[in-house]
């Protein structure tokens, strides 16, 4: 049987919607030395996002069902690097719409991170885990001041299923974590095209629409002058 051709439409406007997003705003910190004795961000073998690149980041995220002592599932670490100060910045998080999942974002800054255990815990555990992973950073000199945050991601699996062993054993999601800076701190880099589109359709339309009524008025009162005479 062939496919209607509105059926067609319909399924190619389904498929389009397929995304989630989450994000969190911050601002870029001011630069920091690292202490003796902390740990070197190059040793921790966690991903690195940076403004000029890599911003886009496409990975799996480990989840699991929410519990207990676990309310937002697993926890993932990531390096925000070569921010500016007093810039504000985007992280977002995209993933399928087909995988119901609930994400928290939040940033941290470095010593923040090294001198409260519960979050030095979780960054250790995670970079431990990550030890035979391959990475995807870049390398800087611990001794250059940097200004660096640290992405705290918790995913937690948000569905039911009658499948026990999905139950138990969640698969990873997939999903883009863009860091998207902002322009004079206003908008997003990432929407800078969609916005001077926007501009440039709305002067368009503001002169088209001027002289549209021009000719509607130009045409009304040629027909009053044509009725008079008749």
């Amino acid at each position: 049987m062939r496919a209607r051709p509105w059926l067609l439409c319909i399924s190619a406007a389904v498929v389009t919607v397929n995304a989630n997003v989450e994000k969190t705003v911050f601002l870029g910190p001011a630069a920091l030395h690292l202490p003796p004795g902390w740990p070197s961000l190059e040793d921790l073998h966690v991903d690195t996002l940076t403004p000029t690149g890599p911003s886009l980041l496409a990975t799996q995220l480990p989840v699991q069902f929410p519990t207990e002592k676990t309310p937002r599932g697993l926890e993932s670490w990531y390096i925000l690097r070569s921010l500016e100060r007093g810039r504000r910045y985007e992280v977002r998080i995209c993933w399928p719409a087909f995988q119901p999942t609930d994400f928290w974002l939040d940033t941290f800054p470095v010593d923040q991170v090294f001198d409260t255990p519960e979050l030095l815990s979780s960054l250790a555990e995670y970079s431990q885990q990550r030890q035979s992973a391959p990475l995807q950073k870049l390398q800087h000199s611990s001794a250059t001041p940097q200004s660096v945050l640290f992405l705290r991601i918790q995913a937690a699996a948000s569905y039911y299923s009658t499948n026990k062993t999905l139950m138990e054993y969640p698969p990873p999601v997939d999903v883009d974590i863009i860091l998207d800076p902002f322009i004079l701190n206003i908008l997003p880099h990432s929407l800078g095209p969609t916005a001077i589109y926007l501009s440039a359709v709305a002067v368009a339309a503001w002169f088209i629409s001027g002289y549209i009524y021009r000719a509607i008025i130009a045409v009304s009162e040629e027909l009053d002058e044509k009725d008079h005479k008749d």
